[in-house]
């Protein structure tokens, strides 16, 4: 416990710069006493750990100090490279620095994960857009997009991308948008032309704060939508939804009960499974399923005619 500890007493001061005694005991939830005597542990351990009293003093590590590979485990250096590969096969750093880790480390790194973000059939113009919008994230680089709503409507956007986001099996932009002076998620598949932009911004406090508030259009409204599902959905309904939300009736059947998105995109998604769903609650979204059935069964009842 005691080691666990100590290493993230080291890895919270080299991230500030300096910290305090207090603050140090309320984060790792000990006494100050317990900091105190860590302290010790870690100088009589040869880390240059040392205190200024006074007002702006606090709680330092030596300048220039830094971690050796020998103070992780070969099973922690494994498995921050391991950690390091996923997030280059998605395409977050570049493999040269898993290669210059593995040899610092002397452990190999194992391709373990690979991640395309291009649908089949696509010539990787997926691939390309993912590393425009990470190159905006990180470099905080306005981007200029071309956009399809829900509705089918194409709307021009600039936008502050903030963090792309993987979420039920697809990728999400999160960005201040300039036009709506709010925060937007943008699916990626629907961003049908992007242009990275000279324009620089700064993330501000206040962007932070409403970003993590309950409020606000991120976060959007949702609904409890129960279905029923036949045993021959098995497949479908475990690709769908958590196992939490699911249960199997005694002829075999499955009830799920999950919050969904109020939008027309509900409709789409509940098309999607045909005669095999069953909408138990709401009932007004029933009426809305059975009017959009209507509806296309007009269309090719027209179409039929000429």
């Amino acid at each position: 416990m005691q080691e666990g500890r100590l290493f993230q007493i080291i890895y919270h001061i080299l991230e500030k710069g300096k910290s305090t005694i207090p603050e140090l005991a309320k984060k790792l939830e000990v006494s100050e006493r317990t900091i105190y005597r860590d302290m010790d542990a870690l100088s009589a351990a040869g880390i240059p750990v040392y205190m200024e009293r006074g007002r702006n003093g606090g709680v330092r590590l030596t300048e220039g100090f830094v971690l050796s590979r020998e103070l992780f485990s070969e099973q922690e250096r494994k498995e921050l490279l391991s950690a390091l590969q996923s997030l280059a096969a998605a395409g977050a750093y570049d493999a040269a620095l898993l290669g210059k880790l593995s040899a610092l480390f002397q452990v190999s790194s194992e391709e373990w994960c690979e991640v395309d973000f291009s649908r089949w059939g696509e010539q990787a113009q997926d691939n390309k857009k993912f590393e425009v919008l990470k190159r905006a994230v990180i470099y905080h680089r306005a981007v200029r997009i071309v956009y399809v709503g829900t509705s089918g409507k194409e709307s021009v956007r600039t936008v502050c991308p903030l963090k792309l986001s993987y979420r039920s099996r697809a990728w999400y932009l999160k960005a201040w948008c300039t036009k709506r002076q709010d925060f937007r998620l943008f699916k990626l598949h629907r961003i049908l032309k992007w242009e990275l932009l000279e324009e620089r911004f700064t993330p501000s406090d206040s962007w932070e704060r409403e970003e993590s508030g309950a409020g606000g259009k991120t976060a959007q409204e949702s609904l409890l939508v129960r279905l029923r599902f036949p045993c021959a959905m098995a497949y479908r309904v475990y690709d769908e939804f958590e196992e939490s939300q699911v249960r199997r009736e005694e002829n075999g059947d499955f009830l799920v009960a999950v919050p969904m998105p109020v939008d027309d995109w509900v409709i789409s998604f509940l098309l999607s499974f045909g005669t095999q769903v069953e909408v138990i609650e709401p009932a007004y979204l029933r009426e809305l399923l059975a009017a959009k059935v209507m509806e296309l069964y007009e269309k090719y009842k027209i179409l039929d005619k000429t």
